[in-house]
């Protein structure tokens, strides 16, 4: 990630702003930052060969010790502090070694995990630019740092990232993101996801500017704009809040990348009117590796103008990926696997194995039908909820919706649908959407039961708690 700062030294490669205070790095400053970085980690007698769990926010100063980790073999694994402190917790437990870092922001939350884990805690602000630079690690197998899975289906699963695949994973962004040098990238995901480590790395891998974006909000977002950002990747429910509040137009953004969830039709409409000069690209993955397909400028273009279904799969396989649907059913359904050299936990035969459910068209399109342990079944009939509830959001009452199996004597499982309504005042009467569904499903996957929530459960990532609803359905039944 040093080579394009090394080959211009002068160009800026992270800026920042903060309450209209504008702060930028050249790439020579940033390497003096990450030299200062590899001192501070020095100073605190953090050793070698070390995972280090830090609780930062998406800054510059974290960016600085994120490189300064990976190439003195420290590598970070950074958590969200956004998490609770059980599921903290319980990530620390698995991390060996005696440190947890943490910045000034999460002080209270990192005392209570320092004593709990028996783990030192070790404070930083400001990281001091120091002369000299850091030794390249060009080694594909060294670990530049560790991420966790959001934790939808379960507690985090750590996931080790190396030089190799992190690198590949830069190529292939930036070509389908069209990142080039001079190019300014911000992304909205916090610093310990995919979507903010990740593309972190394809922003100082193709020579960008990266935008910091500490924590969103719609302020926040409103302020970039005096950084004159080019590119964003984020996610559409950031998409959806920025509409509503007419807030999302920045006259310099060429590309807008999202991901994590499908797109709303009505949402990519009201984009490219907002911002026609703009191009949109979905890329399809997951911590362990992305990305798996991906929905680039041309799909969304054939999805306006002839397509709009094309909007509810996630593409086509990636450049380098082979995907393919393992043990399809009848209907062609089956656990989506991967095999490309961006992939950061494979099986021995080199095969990220999603865990998501899919099928391709006869076109070539991925389309998903939910995650493997979410199969709700029906009187022997397989039901998909991320299918039913890509349906259901169709509506034009609704606003969002989660789908989860409840026990049925007869049948064994049936269908319940939680709905977020556009209007809390006025929700879609229960019926008009059992028969909008049924003109769209077969019979067996439409909801039998409807409950009306003002919100869904989520996590710190934005996925929903699916295993929360099914819990919450479950204590329904039995009452």
């Amino acid at each position: 990630m040093l080579h394009h700062l090394r080959r211009s030294p002068d160009r800026p490669a992270i800026a920042s702003v903060t309450s209209g205070s504008i702060e930028t790095w050249s790439g020579s400053q940033l390497i003096a930052r990450v030299a200062g970085a590899a001192a501070f980690l020095d100073e605190e007698s953090i050793p070698a060969g070390e995972l280090v769990p830090a609780l930062l926010n998406q800054r510059p100063e974290s960016v600085a010790l994120l490189l300064a980790g990976a190439l003195t073999n420290r590598p970070l694994a950074p958590l969200s502090p956004r998490m609770t402190f059980h599921e903290l917790s319980s990530c620390l437990a698995l991390l060996p070694g005696e440190v947890i870092v943490s910045e000034p922001t999460s002080l209270e939350l990192a005392k209570d995990l320092a004593w709990a884990s028996g783990k030192r805690l070790v404070v930083v602000d400001k990281v001091d630019p120091v002369a000299g630079e850091v030794a390249p690690n060009d080694d594909p197998e060294a670990m530049v740092f560790a991420m966790h899975t959001s934790g939808t289906t379960g507690l985090p699963k750590r996931v080790a990232v190396k030089e190799g695949p992190l690198g590949h994973r830069g190529d292939v962004n930036g070509y389908l993101l069209d990142v080039h040098p001079g190019d300014r990238l911000v992304t909205t995901s916090l610093f310990h996801h995919v979507g903010g480590l990740g593309n972190i790395a394809v922003a100082l891998a193709n020579g960008a500017t990266l935008v910091t974006f500490p924590s969103f909000s719609v302020e926040a977002w409103q302020e970039i704009g005096v950084l004159e950002p080019t590119h964003s990747v984020t996610v559409p429910s950031v998409i959806e809040m920025l509409l509503a509040a007419g807030a999302l137009s920045l006259p310099t953004m060429k590309v807008l990348g999202y991901g994590g969830a499908p797109i709303h039709p009505e949402t990519m409409r009201r984009l490219q009117d907002l911002i026609p000069h703009a191009e949109l690209v979905n890329l399809f993955g997951q911590t362990e590796g992305s990305p798996i397909t991906v929905l680039n400028p041309e799909d969304h273009r054939l999805a306006a103008s002839s397509r709009p279904e094309l909007l509810s799969s996630v593409g086509k396989p990636a450049p380098g990926a082979e995907v393919m649907i393992h043990e399809p059913d009848e209907r062609g359904m089956g656990e989506v696997w991967v095999r490309c050299p961006h992939s950061f936990l494979t099986d021995d035969e080199g095969w990220q194995r999603s865990g998501d459910i899919g099928y391709f068209g006869e076109d070539g399109y991925l389309y998903l039908v939910g995650r493997r342990g979410d199969k709700i079944i029906r009187g022997g009939e397989n039901v998909y909820p991320l299918e039913v509830e890509q349906v259901l959001t169709l509506h034009g009452a609704v606003e969002e919706a989660a789908v989860v199996g409840i026990p049925d004597q007869r049948l064994g499982e049936t269908v319940l649908a939680y709905i977020v309504a556009v209007d809390p005042g006025c929700p879609p009467d229960a019926e008009e959407l059992r028969a909008f569904a049924r003109e769209r499903l077969a019979g067996f996957k439409v909801p039998v039961a409807w409950e009306f929530v003002d919100v869904l459960p989520k996590n710190t990532s934005g996925k929903v708690l699916r295993r929360e609803l099914a819990a919450r359905a479950a204590e329904r039944s039995s009452n």
